[in-house]
């Protein structure tokens, strides 16, 4: 039975990937900050302090690692407080695994996510991408959903809410090489997460919209 372990299953895309995996032959672990309510009687989680994380991390041993963890900049409350959850929390999370054994990670990061980014939030991902790419995993998936539409989130994000109501519109002229900049569902990102534990290949591999899509079936 493979061992997963993850973060960020309250989130998004974390609780659908959460139950996704609960339901399949698998031994899933959830490192957390809060308790999670209400919990899949499927999982084991294991709620501390951040800096605690490693520590677990090494007990439980996993062979595939995945990172559902992201706030924004508004729910954060500064610029600070949001690199240190999608950069330096998620890089802490995958270098911990990575010691533990872990050679199979894989994260949700953004489309646009490059370095030039003229954009705070989409730098601050390529620098997660890039740090993840050196920690040297044998196999690191790497996910770049546009706005992801779907599901419940715990948190209000205005911003977000406008771009999903506008987005029937905008998806319709969003064609050929645009197609990755179309609203992304969830549940789609969520499947295709899970389809992604079951693929071993060595090497570093980039997910956007037309690949989340053919992954989710």
């Amino acid at each position: 039975m493979a061992k997963i372990l993850m973060a960020g299953g309250s989130g998004l895309v974390g609780k659908q990937v959460s139950a996704l995996l609960a339901a399949r032959d698998v031994d899933v672990h959830l490192v957390s900050r809060r308790a999670s309510t209400p919990l899949l009687s499927a999982i084991t989680e294991h709620v501390a302090p951040t800096g605690d994380w490693p520590a677990i991390i090494d007990d439980i041993k996993a062979e595939i690692a995945i990172s559902c963890l992201g706030t924004t900049i508004r729910t954060a409350g500064s610029r600070d407080a949001f690199r240190t959850v999608d950069h330096d929390l998620v890089l802490t999370l995958a270098r911990a695994s990575r010691d533990a054994g872990t050679r199979h990670f894989i994260s949700i990061s953004s489309v646009g996510a490059v370095p030039a980014s003229g954009s705070f939030y989409l730098r601050t991902k390529a620098e997660t991408e890039q740090g993840l790419r050196q920690i040297g995993f044998k196999r690191l998936d790497v996910m770049r959903p546009s706005l992801l539409t779907g599901g419940q989130r715990e948190d209000h994000r205005p911003g977000e809410a406008l771009g999903i109501f506008l987005s029937p519109i905008i998806d319709m002229l969003m064609i050929g090489s645009m197609r990755k900049y179309a609203s992304t569902p969830s549940g789609k990102v969520a499947k295709a997460i899970v389809a992604l534990t079951n693929r071993s290949e060595a090497g570093v591999f980039i997910h956007e919209n037309d690949s989340i899509g053919a992954l989710a079936g």
